[in-house]
């Protein structure tokens, strides 16, 4: 059970990438959380789940003026961050196999929305969080991000920008620390979830290693709400075990 009472009664959640599965499922896992106020709950469609508590906002990563009228829009109770989007297809275009199947188009909206994106959020979100009191604010990342755990090869734009975010998160941190005691900024592996995302890559996934998105929520807010500042700029799995960059 994740537990953030350290964030204060009445703090406020902001998910970035509301309408997807684990988006969605994070926002509500949220509004259950006990002395929590507002989820702000923000997506490019504007969709999000219903609930008392849960305040829907447009957002678009690609669209820097988007993303600094969504922080804008927000007050001083944030105390939590979680950049839940990402892209790995889209359309025809599939993860690559070999170099021969790269394609600049797909290589520069996957770095837009899996890099430069999180990355404008941290610039217009982060002031908006608190100088001295804990704050938390993350984005979810993947193992096969990871330079050195890169065996199989292949998945090009999608390793890449996510080695990007692995990056902008590190440099985040260090700069955060600096006037920031008490903030942690994390990526997250939220392993294999039953989402459209996953789907066309889940032949080979077991069932006990496949999550629902409510399933993924829950174990990666537990990872959250266990995380110190000591533990700032670095990458964690679903299970709380730290991987390399």
């Amino acid at each position: 059970m994740a537990d953030f009472t350290h964030l204060g009664d009445g703090f406020e959640a902001a998910v970035i990438g509301a309408s997807g599965g684990i988006g969605a499922a994070l926002v509500r896992a949220l509004m259950g959380i006990g002395g929590i106020g507002r989820v702000h709950a923000l997506s490019r469609s504007g969709e999000a789940p219903e609930g008392e508590g849960v305040v829907p906002g447009r957002i678009d990563l690609e669209d820097p003026g988007s993303v600094a009228a969504a922080a804008e829009g927000i007050g001083d109770g944030l105390r939590l961050v979680i950049v839940a989007s990402g892209l790995l297809h889209e359309g025809d275009m599939q993860p690559e196999k070999t170099w021969r199947d790269l394609d600049a188009g797909f290589f520069a909206r996957s770095f837009a929305v899996n890099a430069t994106g999180p990355a404008l959020v941290a610039q217009h979100f982060l002031p908006k969080l608190p100088r001295k009191a804990p704050a938390i604010f993350a984005a979810l990342s993947a193992r096969v991000g990871s330079v050195s755990d890169n065996k199989a090869g292949g998945w090009y734009a999608y390793r890449a920008s996510k080695a990007a975010l692995n990056q902008i998160l590190k440099c985040l941190a260090i700069e955060e620390a600096r006037r920031r005691k008490a903030l942690v900024i994390a990526g997250l592996q939220p392993g294999t979830v039953a989402t459209p995302l996953s789907e066309p890559f889940r032949g080979f996934v077991k069932d006990e290693d496949l999550f629902d998105p409510d399933e993924a929520a829950a174990h990666l807010l537990g990872v959250l709400s266990r995380l110190t500042p000591a533990e700032s700029g670095r990458l964690f799995d679903w299970q709380g075990e730290e991987f390399a960059p």
